[in-house]
């Protein structure tokens, strides 16, 4: 039977249960949102003259909570009216709706009595076949379903999201006694494709994978930090972006997450895990006993690890705990040379040998740590699952590690890392010396562009599962390279569709990217039948390189920076009109030109993480890479007679203007940046570079014809120019903006007027290019542009004047 998911049930709206319905809205479903009814009324309700029979108060709980929820940053849900498809309601009156759903997902509080008293009521009201899961963390699932029908033991499973459900990818799907196999399949695959998770089933045992692994990684170093002498500035520094992992790293975690939660789950595993070998790791450090005894949980108490305080002079600072006083002091910088050493190195992957031979604390820390994590994650195979790769899946999805256990050890060399096991007083599982008998040296190798690991059972390499749907770069850059600089790498993705990768820093674009696209498509065009733009880093491109800019600025050449604009325009426009599809997917943040290639592309599939948006305002100049004259050229087409075309014109002004960012790709779709009816989103990133290569072959094959270039752009002139220059000089007068601010507006407003025409008149994009291009090359002689240009590459942010 093909199963269809149109409809869901979350039980509990909490901040789990609110996250998850929020999520499944996200992606299209209708969500029925239940939770109880209040047993008294609170002040508000008293005043009201309300009682415990007005719906208003038996929904209260469900709607503070939702409402809680959609007002939370950074946001569960991708846009505003996705919270439209979420019906609210109480377990009482509204129970017997669950019968028309099509999956029931319970999230209420983590106590097995109260889940089955649930899972008994549900009972009664679902219809047969209907799925029934639980987001637990850790409860286990055989002891839910007891007693239930069988029909309903058949359909029930965990189905653990980790909270926030919209950002963090891993999905654990973990069967009961009775699970069906169709059950698991169907769940494993809807998570993947419709959900955008990273889909894991994980056996009944405590903590399941992610939670057993990462708590124990993070025990691992509360027990090791005073071994070390370690301050919590030192163990933040080692454990974050440098080994790709998040900037919270360890112990800011640990305060968003909150103390609690971590001690709750490492509690759970002590308790149930006796025959755990590193049992005595999930016992509490005492400084963290002192900490729960305080109730110095982080963010939720408002101090942990880390604490906000204001000073004498109002200024806030942000304090740290010293882990031998247990008293708070002023945050200790951290610095190790062997971190010094990583600096040039910019793919994680690579740094892993340098960091384990450092001579100094840095290099002891990562070698005690790593040894104790590989013998640790070898010995939970095959008790937590049977695959070695799920525990790395687990471990980037859940916890946002850009690099699992196994593939961390590759990276530094099997015997390597049994060396650093045998130095703890450690031993590996025997199937590791098992699998060097047998001549296999690494748990991961790479095959025609398939991924392939070590199983255990079958003593072989397997091919991981579940691949095809996807294209992985990394997988295929080395044996299906067609060209490469110091900027790009070209590729062939197969079927006469090429891929270009960027590979600068942070994906700036420069002259060898802009360089590597003018090829891309030569090669496209002579050879192929499509161009993707893609990549899989974190982010598609932060923009144009302002570095180059800012030398080419202060060195006054400004025939040189002229050229190397006009060279960005051109690359835009070759893309537009080249004889074959472009296609762009951006993802992560795609700002300024990383967002002007994607308005120029023929088509954009963009994941549905994409913060994209045209930012030079905080730099202190206009888009200058084709930005202006498409936001120009985007209100042209979109006048009507009965609009008042100065106010649609007005709409994409601010949006410049304001530098207005989409927090995901859908709101993109209202700023005019993405357009409906030919761009499209797609919420497994994953799956991007597959699905832009199915697009651009699909364009291709469709006979793509090479575009007409555009002569009928309509500029309302001084109509327009007057209009914008009136809203400035208001907004300078109110001091709303500064005085560079307005000029930088006022050249914003002249560009997208089309100038000081007399009259409405169309005009080309070349036309708009020339006049965008003079704005920029005037406002990157201000002296005021340079300082804002130069306190971002030192700071990473913008200056306001």
């Amino acid at each position: 039977m093909k199963r269809h998911i149109n409809k869901v049930a979350v039980i509990g709206s909490g901040i789990m249960g609110s996250g998850i319905a929020c999520h499944f809205a996200n992606i299209g479903v209708e969500v029925l949102l239940l939770d109880i009814v209040p047993r008294e009324l609170n002040d508000k309700e008293k005043a009201q003259g309300l009682t415990l029979e007005d719906k208003a108060v038996r929904n209260r709980l469900v709607n503070d909570s939702l409402t809680t929820a959609l007002k939370s940053k950074p946001s569960p849900i991708y846009h505003q009216k996705f919270a439209d498809r979420i019906t609210t309601g109480n377990m009482e009156d509204d129970i017997s709706k669950v019968a028309d759903v099509d999956w029931i997902i319970e999230v209420v509080v983590e106590r097995l009595d109260i889940k089955k008293q649930v899972f008994e009521k549900l009972d009664k009201h679902r219809t047969p076949g209907t799925l029934i899961t639980s987001n637990t963390s850790g409860i286990p699932i055989k002891f839910m379903s007891e007693g239930r029908s069988d029909d309903f033991q058949k359909h029930f499973c965990g189905t653990h999201f980790f909270n926030p459900a919209r950002y963090l990818k891993l999905f654990e799907i973990i069967p009961g006694p009775k699970t069906s196999s169709d059950v698991l399949e169907f769940l494993n695959g809807y998570g993947e494709q419709f959900l955008g998770k990273t889909s894991v089933v994980a056996k009944d045992t405590p903590a399941f994978i992610g939670n057993r692994i990462g708590i124990f990684s993070i025990q691992s170093l509360f027990h090791a930090v005073k071994d070390l002498g370690m301050t919590v500035e030192e163990v933040d520094k080692l454990t974050g972006p440098v080994i790709g992992r998040p900037k919270s790293a360890t112990f800011r975690t640990v305060d968003v997450v909150g103390l609690d939660t971590l001690v709750h789950v490492a509690n759970g595993i002590s308790e149930n895990c006796k025959d755990d070998e590193r049992h005595e790791l999930f016992q509490l450090p005492d400084f963290i006993q002192t900490m729960m005894d305080n109730k110095w949980l982080g963010s939720k108490s408002g101090q942990g690890f880390y604490k906000k305080v204001k000073g004498d002079d109002g200024k806030s600072e942000i304090l740290t705990l010293d882990l031998d006083s247990m008293d708070y002091r002023s945050k200790k910088s951290a610095k190790f040379a062997t971190l010094e050493l990583t600096k040039t190195i910019d793919k994680v992957i690579d740094r892993f040998p340098v960091l384990v031979g450092g001579k100094d604390k840095a290099g002891e820390f990562y070698r005690k740590s790593f040894g104790a994590l590989f013998a640790y994650v070898t010995h939970r195979i095959p008790e937590i699952t049977d695959e070695l790769y799920k525990i790395d899946d687990a471990m980037k999805a859940g916890f946002g590690w850009e690099h699992g256990p196994f593939q961390i050890w590759d990276a530094i060399g099997l015997d390597k890392g049994l060396e650093f096991i045998k130095a703890e007083g450690l031993e590996a599982a025997s199937w590791v010396s098992e699998m060097k008998e047998a001549g296999i040296d690494s748990f991961y190798t790479v095959k025609e562009g398939n991924t392939y690991f070590y199983d255990i059972p079958k003593k072989a390499m397997e091919k991981v599962p579940g691949q095809d749907a996807f294209i992985i770069l990394d997988n295929i850059r080395k044996t299906k390279e067609v060209f490469k600089n110091s900027g790009v790498v070209i590729e062939d993705l197969g079927d006469g569709i090429l891929n270009c990768e960027f590979q600068s820093k942070m994906n700036t674009i420069g002259g060898d990217v802009l360089a590597g696209l003018n090829k891309a498509v030569d090669l496209a065009e002579k050879d192929f039948a499509g161009l993707v733009i893609g990549n899989q880093a974190a982010n598609f491109s932060v923009g144009a390189n302002i570095g180059m800019i800012f030398m080419m600025a202060v060195e006054q050449e400004y025939d040189e920076l002229n050229m190397a604009i006009k060279m960005f325009q051109d690359t835009m426009m070759r893309m537009r009109y080249s004889s074959i599809p472009t296609v762009a997917a951006p993802h992560g943040m795609a700002l300024g030109g990383g967002c002007e290639l994607s308005l120029h592309a023929d088509k954009v599939v963009a994941a549905a993480e994409t913060y994209i948006g045209l930012v030079e305002f905080g730099v202190g100049v206009i888009p200058g890479g084709g930005g202006s004259k498409e936001m120009a050229l985007r209100a042209s087409d979109t006048f009507r007679k009965n609009d008042v075309e100065l106010n649609v014109l007005q709409e994409y002004f601010l949006t410049i203007g304001m530098a207005k960012v989409s927090t995901s790709a859908y709101e993109a779709f209202d700023l005019g940046i993405l357009q409906k009816g030919k761009d499209v989103v797609v919420v497994n990133k994953d799956r991007q570079i597959a699905t832009a290569k199915a697009y651009a072959k699909l364009m291709a094959d469709a006979g793509y014809t090479k575009p007409v270039k555009r002569k009928d752009v309509k500029v309302l002139g001084k109509q327009a120019l007057g209009m914008f220059l009136v809203g400035t000089d208001s907004m300078e007068a109110g001091h709303y903006i500064s005085e560079h601010d307005k000029k930088i507006a006022d050249k914003l407003a002249y560009v997208m007027a089309g100038g000081d025409l007399s009259e409405a008149t169309m005009v080309t994009e070349q036309y708009l290019l020339d006049l965008e291009r003079e704005a920029f090359l005037s406002l990157c002689t201000e002296r005021k542009t340079l300082e804002r240009i130069q306190h971002m590459l030192k700071t990473g942010k913008p200056l306001r004047n």
